[in-house]
Order: C-alpha cells, then sequence, then structure tokens
C-alpha cells in the first residue's frame, strides 16, 4: 500500500509538511496575520473557528484560500469569550460561552448537542462562502475521547473532508487506535502533527523546525496574529502569536515555488485541498 506522500505524488523518503494556521476568525488582529501567510506563500492552509467574534470578518476578506473549519466547544481565555451558534445548554458554561476546559466539555456536553453544534459550525462555514478544505478541533484533546471522535469522524465522512488527527504514538495515551478507525472509514490524515513550542525570534526557528521533520506528510500548526492593543488584552500568549506571524512572513521571504521554498528547507508543501482531493478519490 503507497504511503499518504507517495499517493500526493512524493517519493517515499520526501519530507511533505502542511504548513498551517489555526484560530482564524478568532480576532482582527489574527485574520490579517492568516490571510497574509496565505497569500505571501509562508502557509499553505488555516482552519476557521466559525463561533470566534471575527469568523464573519475572515468570511468578508475570504478569496478562495485552502481553508478548513477548527471545530469549537471551548472558550479557553478568561476575558475573551465565544459561545455555541445554536444555543446549546450542555455547551453553556455558567458565564455564557463554551466552557473553558476539555474536563469540563467531557463531563456536561451533550453528544447530540455537540453533534449539531459542529455540524452547523461547518453548514455556516459553507453558507458564508468557504470551499472547506479539512477539519481540525480546537482544544485537540476534546476529540481524543471515543464518543467525541465518533462524532467527527462521522462528520469527516459525511463531507468527505480530511481531518488533523495525532500521530500514532499518541494512540497508547489516549487508549484506543483512533488513525486506524479512521482510515477504515475512509478518512485522509497527515501522517504526524506538531504545534511550534517556543520559538526562536524571527523566521531561523521555523527553517530549522522544518529541517527536521520525519519523512512523511507533517502537519506543523500555527496560531499567528498581528500584534495590537486588543491581541494584547485578549490572551496571554499573545507574544508567540506575534512571534509566529514574524517566522512565517520571514519564510515567505525566502520564496514560494508552489512546492516548498527556493533557497530554503528541503521541504515539500501542500495543503489541505490536495488531502481532500485524494480522499474523494477513494
Amino acid at each position: 500500500m503507497s504511503s499518504l506522500g507517495e499517493s500526493l505524488g512524493f517519493g517515499s523518503e520526501e519530507k511533505v509538511v502542511v504548513l498551517s494556521c489555526d484560530d482564524l476568525g478568532f480576532s482582527h488582529a489574527a485574520n490579517v496575520a492568516v490571510y497574509e501567510a496565505l497569500r505571501a506563500g509562508g502557509a499553505t492552509s488555516a482552519a476557521l473557528m466559525v463561533p470566534a467574534p471575527w469568523a464573519r470578518g475572515a468570511a468578508a476578506e475570504y478569496r478562495g484560500e485552502d481553508v478548513g473549519v477548527h471545530l469549537t466547544i471551548n472558550s479557553e481565555h478568561d476575558l475573551y469569550r465565544w459561545g455555541p451558534i445554536t444555543q446549546a445548554p450542555s455547551l453553556l458554561d455558567g458565564d455564557g460561552g463554551f466552557p473553558r476546559t476539555v474536563a469540563d466539555v467531557w463531563e456536561h456536553a451533550d453528544l447530540d448537542e455537540v453533534r449539531r453544534e459542529w455540524r452547523a459550525q461547518i453548514e455556516r462555514a459553507i453558507y458564508w462562502g468557504f470551499d472547506v478544505t479539512h477539519l481540525t478541533v480546537h482544544l485537540g484533546e476534546v476529540a481524543l475521547k471515543a464518543e467525541f471522535f465518533d462524532v467527527v469522524v462521522t462528520l469527516a465522512e459525511d463531507f468527505e473532508l480530511p481531518l488533523r488527527l495525532p500521530g500514532a504514538e499518541e494512540q497508547r495515551r489516549v487508549g484506543f487506535p483512533f488513525r486506524a478507525l479512521a482510515a477504515e472509514r475512509g478518512i485522509v490524515a497527515p501522517d504526524h502533527v506538531s504545534g511550534l513550542g517556543t520559538l526562536a525570534p524571527g523566521g531561523a526557528g521555523l527553517v530549522r523546525l522544518l529541517e527536521s521533520l520525519p519523512p512523511g506528510v507533517t502537519e506543523l500548526h500555527l496560531h499567528p496574529a498581528i500584534d495590537t492593543p486588543e491581541l494584547r488584552a485578549a490572551t496571554p500568549d499573545w507574544q508567540a502569536r506575534v512571534a509566529e506571524h514574524e517566522a512565517l512572513r520571514e519564510l515567505a521571504l525566502l520564496g514560494s515555488t508552489g512546492g516548498g521554498w527556493a533557497g530554503g528547507p528541503a521541504v515539500r508543501t501542500v495543503g489541505y485541498r490536495q488531502l481532500r482531493r485524494l480522499m474523494r478519490r477513494g
């Protein structure tokens, strides 16, 4: 059986990356940075938080970029809040927004309401005009409980969309073979997934990380944003978001070739649209 990279047309030992931006719609600062990265060649994909305050603003700026839906049933910040678009009672905390923690979701969320909420988020993105390319989960741990995972996989199956899944090593920790279960249902997912951790200033740290990737298809997900007073007030990790924006900007300056970077790391690039095409071909 061909590996995912080979099915996409790459060599078995080639390093291939989906460089994706989470939290489109989180804020105006995020929208500016994410679209800049997609259009300048620093990133290849992004994911929209439909319930977030600036999601409609993101829709107004959409020009056909590779954008999926960042399925959301958490609102983790103390002062910056959002809630369900379906007004589902079990998905509201006492503060009027989504629960702040994964544990709270697992304890109180009604699965039928989760299913309706996530489906409504996908349908709203489509209604807004997005050519939805894939699904991810905000605070991805929430989907690593079997009954929540089944909801996500069913949606990916229904809409024929690839899905971000953690790597195989995570299966041992959570206690069930979620990658094999998804594959049995025809769901395409990258081989490996990673955040960036603490990123060195500028683009050099991102280039080093890209060069250290294993063979196969890896998704690296970032949360870029431009530096604004509102961003600083909204989230304590604003400095990391700004640093990731600057890193993507410097990576784009290396010159995107449509499949990598001229003079940059020896890594090929794809977006989720290619994975979607592969999945829909069966």
